[in-house]
């Protein structure tokens, strides 16, 4: 007889290290980008991420990159190992539960003592391995799997707790069963301290706790369960993440202002106050044998202590790290905090249309504030009516973008209004179909490409590989570039995975309808109960899969028990052991093996290093003692890291554009952090503290000329109500009167700080004078004027080169570009306006040194795979960066410079092109290569370039589903790139360029009218 239980702990590891193994050999060596590079420095300097926190991550993740050893440069891959090993535990307890669903299918109630037969055991232990490996190599979870994100953890905290209830339920019927319920409510907990997403497994909990102890299970009982599970979901998100926290900010308030005690007073006594309490109750509840209530305080108690993982929060805010996001030191402001109010909140039952009118603004709440001795009003919470609202709010926002894409999407006219169906129409289509169906697909039937999608019909969408399915999809499948045929992003698996679990799913509620019911509410509720809860606006910065990984969880459960549907088939044909193994090895090539296959080339980050090369060249553009502006997370959160972990170039001062807004931001870069001096701003904290000029709006009254950048400071701070205009409300405020303004120089200082560079002494203006661009002055814009009156060309100050224009505050003209960075410089250029737009005057000795001896480009070349947020670099680097300079080198008469320039571009940019704006992307650097001798490199690129646009051209035309052509931006693109080459092919007699030129202008001559 087989040992059922060694074998079921046997295989569970071996899955769990398989699955490690693999994440351990495709995970990122450093950084990546979006939010690891936050994480990671905030985890090894314990600091504080953006909000709501992930303190318990974070103290893990700290633990992980002990084992660095002390070596810097291998910080970021030992906590990336960090989410391997949590991803591959996670592939151990889902083994487990599956195991344990299997047997109990087998058994009933599973019960331990009654062992299963030999064939028994071969399927159940098939269908685990099966399903676990399946989840393990699918995208969602292998994208997290090999990077510093929550993700990793946080689906090991669902596992554990699905795992642990099915072990309770087991064993229910002996003494002090219970404590698996405890277990379970400490491990959510501690989950709150990674995400909240471990949460909504509460509900199937509900459910599997009813059916066991119920004598006997009825559709009322159901429906009761799981009521009582959404209720206690609702307690634990609201009841006490928000309100234990809302409940001690209020009595801290009473205890402050009202009885004059000191700061946390009134925190400390609410804490008792909750501890005893629950003291009292449980030895209520033993005192007089209420077990219910007894299990219930316990649970609490225990979701409280796993909760308190946020102390470390208020601990090291107070501690005053060099990340600090949200300084939340005191209770009001962790309360912000936690309720993530800096990124506001998305209507849910109620709200507006898209187009509705503004009628009536109230008063909903007040917002305080710490000050030096108490608790102050900083302003207050307003609540919105509209003309036009709705019950089920989904098509809400008006920012951006979003009415365009609403209309186009749900086929309104520019001044139609939507209708509650068109409502519908969009939670159907946009929110369930496109950001959850689209997803779920992804991982079990197949991925177009990783290119964001938002509805075209060539960008992330899922396919199957199967052709005429593909083809009535989304078109062109009988014409498929090479670009598409060899994008190791582009999946197919033939819904061979997909059709694997329906199949176990059907099989399951035949056999087990409650058990499959419990595995229905998991794929809910962290599913489409998700969508319903994010009400997600369109156009997101990023796809948001990872979102949904726990129904992709639960959907790997039905695909594991696919093989016991199979098994039981065959059983038909052949003895039970036969059909069993069979079964298995069937399951493992539709499941874990071809998805590992697939998946492995897209999956595999080994190789690059972009992130923080990226990063590292920010810096290496800045002078020393820099000041350098930032916007982006994905500019942002790298330079965090390598500043924070690796210490490279921690004397320029990061400063983000978008954080600086808020007070507590522009209050920390009065500091000095690291090897970084603070700010050059004057401005006393107290005139910029949380609601106070928040915002100041842009009055024009007429003043001639320009206006001083001093005088206007002086104008904006003023508490003299001479100064300010009263409002309608009777709130008297600043303004800003013109936009108009200006900046004497002091050549001297300019001189003396060497400020431009040598030769440009010339160029040195008396006077800066710009157009401010934009209709307010938020905090950010007030610092940077406040930096222009006080540094005196002290420091350096630089904008990243991708740092929107908006931004520059009018500054355009006087900025120079360094290579990655733009200086401001008090020089006369001239004219710098392209025919793409803004165009920065380029120091083109310094850039030429910058790149030939210290820019890295990530291993670019070397990549077998470069993600979307990784190539759309390679049009900045071969044009900007490469492009640009080549060119300029070549005018100034430098031409051994400008070879080795281009050299150094084909060294280091891919052999490959990705996405149609980088051929045109490509002309400068080509032009530059047949200038410099280098005819051989720039033909290859050239016909590369070429065939690329060919290819997809075609693939665009021949797609039916692509209505109108010409206004796609990829043609349109592909349309340039063609005059482009055609131009340069001219110019440089290339006989191979001229032909292949002229043959797609030909080809594709109808869009230009004919020729």
């Amino acid at each position: 007889m087989m040992n059922y239980n060694k074998i079921n702990n046997l295989l569970g590891w071996a899955c769990a290290i398989i699955a490690t193994l693999a994440y351990v050999l495709t995970a990122e060596r450093t950084a990546s980008w979006w939010d690891c590079g936050e994480f990671i420095a905030s985890a090894y300097k314990m600091q504080i991420v953006h909000q709501p926190g992930a303190p318990l991550f974070l103290m893990i993740q700290n633990l992980f990159s002990n084992l660095a050893l002390g070596d810097k440069m291998q910080i970021a891959f030992w906590m990336n190992i960090g989410s391997a090993v949590c991803s591959g535990l996670t592939i151990l307890f889902l083994f487990w539960s599956i195991t344990a669903l299997g047997r109990k299918i087998f058994l009933g109630k599973a019960d331990l003592s009654v062992p299963l037969n030999e064939s028994d055991v071969i399927r159940v232990m098939g269908a685990g391995v099966v399903g676990a490996l399946a989840y393990a190599f699918t995208d969602t979870f292998w994208f997290s799997a090999v990077e510093s994100e929550v993700y990793a953890m946080s689906s090991l905290c669902t596992a554990v707790v699905f795992w642990a209830i099915l072990k309770w339920e087991v064993r229910a019927d002996e003494q002090g069963a219970d404590r698996w319920l405890i277990l379970i409510a400490y491990v959510m907990g501690l989950s709150i301290g990674v995400h909240l997403l471990n949460l909504l497994v509460i509900p199937a909990i509900a459910l599997v706790i009813y059916v066991r102890r119920a004598k006997e299970v009825t559709t009322k009982g159901v429906v009761k369960s799981l009521l009582i599970g959404v209720i206690v979901l609702a307690l634990i998100l609201w009841g006490v993440i928000q309100y234990l926290i809302k409940f001690a900010a209020f009595a801290d308030l009473f205890f402050v202002n009202t009885l004059g005690l000191g700061f946390g007073s009134g925190v400390t006594f609410f804490a008792l106050l909750v501890v005893g309490g629950l003291v009292y109750g449980i030895w209520y509840s033993i005192k007089k044998v209420k077990p219910i209530l007894n299990i219930a305080l316990i649970s609490l108690g225990f979701v409280i202590f796993g909760y308190s993982s946020f102390a470390m929060i208020l601990i090291r805010a107070k501690a005053n790290p060099t990340l600090n996001n949200s300084d939340p030191d005191n209770v009001f402001s962790f309360l912000s905090y936690l309720n993530r109010e800096q990124y506001g909140d998305e209507p849910l039952f109620k709200g507006r249309f898209f187009d509705a009118k503004l009628t009536d603004i109230s008063e909903s709440g007040k917002i305080y504030r710490k000050d030096k001795d108490k608790y102050v009003v900083a302003k207050t919470k307003t609540d919105y009516k509209y003309d036009r609202e709705t019950l089920f709010p989904r098509i809400y926002s008006e920012k951006g973008d979003h009415p365009a894409f609403y209309r186009q999407y749900l086929g309104l006219g520019p001044n139609e209004q939507p209708t509650f169906a068109d409502n519908l129409k969009f939670f159907f289509g946009y929110q369930i179909g496109h950001m959850y169906g689209r997803y779920f697909m992804w991982n079990f039937a197949g991925r177009q490409n990783d290119v964001q999608g938002h509805g075209s019909v060539l960008e992330g969408n899922w396919i199957s590989g199967i052709k005429p399915i593909d083809n009535a999809l989304i078109g062109g499948q009988y014409d498929l570039p090479t670009s598409e045929k060899e994008n190791p992003a582009r999946n197919t698996y033939f819904f061979l995975p997909l059709l694997l679990g329906l199949v176990g799913a059907y099989w399951h509620f035949g056999k087990n309808q409650r058990d499959a019911g419990v595995v229905f509410l998991l794929f809910f509720f962290t599913g489409l109960a998700i969508v319903l809860y994010l009400n997600q606006s369109p156009l997101q910065p990023r796809e948001r899969d990872y979102a949904y990984a726990g129904s992709f969880y639960a959907f790997s459960i039905w695909v594991g028990l696919g093989v016991l549907a199979i098994a039981d088939f065959l059983t038909k044909k052949v003895s039970a052991k036969t059909a069993g193994m069979v079964a298995t090895v069937v399951g493992l090539f539709a499941g874990p093996v071809l998805l590992a296959s697939q998946n492995w080339d897209d999956h595999d980050r080994s190789h690059k290093f972009l992130a923080r090369d990226m990063a590292r060249n920010y810096l290496e553009s800045c002078a020393p003692n820099a000041i350098l502006f930032s916007y982006g997370d994905n500019d942002t959160y790298p330079l965090w890291y390598v500043q924070e972990v690796e210490g490279f170039r921690t004397d320029v001062r990061v400063v983000n554009l978008s954080l600086l807004s808020s007070d507590w931001y522009m209050r920390q870069m009065l500091e000095k952090v690291n090897d970084a001096d603070a700010l050059p701003i004057d401005i006393d904290p107290e005139k910029f503290k949380d609601g106070v000029r928040d915002v100041i709006y842009y009055q024009d009254f007429q003043i001639p000329g320009h206006i001083e950048v001093r005088d206007l400071l002086d104008v904006m701070l003023s508490d003299n109500a001479q100064n300010k205009v009263q409002l309608q409300g009777g709130e008297w405020v600043n303004l800003l009167p013109t936009k108009n303004m200006k900046l004497t120089v002091d050549k001297n200082a300019v001189l003396a700080n060497k400020v431009v560079p040598k030769g440009w002494e010339d160029a040195i203006v008396d006077t800066m004078e710009w157009t401010y661009s934009m209709n307010y002055v938020s905090r950010a814009e007030l610092s940077i004027m406040a930096m222009l009156a006080n540094n005196n060309w002290k420091r350096p100050i630089y904008f990243t080169s991708t740092t929107p224009e908006v931004n520059y505050i009018g500054l355009d003209k006087y900025l120079v570009s360094e290579g990655f960075a733009m200086r401001l410089m008090p020089i006369n250029t001239g004219s710098n306006e392209s025919e793409e737009g803004f165009a920065p005057v380029t120091d083109v000795d310094g850039v030429y040194n910058t790149i030939i001896n210290k820019y890295k480009w990530g291993n670019m070349s070397g990549s077998s795979y470069l993600d979307p947020d990784s190539y759309r670099y390679i049009s900045l680097y071969v044009s900007s960066i490469f492009g640009e300079t080549a060119q300029n080198l070549l005018h100034e008469g430098k031409k051994e410079e400008a070879r080795k320039v281009v050299v150094n571009a084909y060294e280091n940019m891919p052999k490959r092109t990705f996405q149609m704006s980088e051929p045109m992307s490509y002309v400068l650097l080509v032009d530059a290569m047949y200038k410099t001798g280098e005819s051989a490199k720039a033909k290859e690129i050239a016909l590369r370039n070429l065939t690329f646009i060919g290819e997809n051209m075609r693939y665009y035309t021949s797609n039916k589903l692509l209505t109108n052509l010409g206004s796609e931006r990829n043609v349109r693109l592909g349309l340039m790139g063609l005059q482009r080459y055609k131009m340069i092919a001219d110019e440089s007699k290339d006989p191979d360029v001229q032909k292949a030129v002229d043959g797609l202008m030909k080809e594709f001559g109808y869009f230009f009218g004919g020729q």
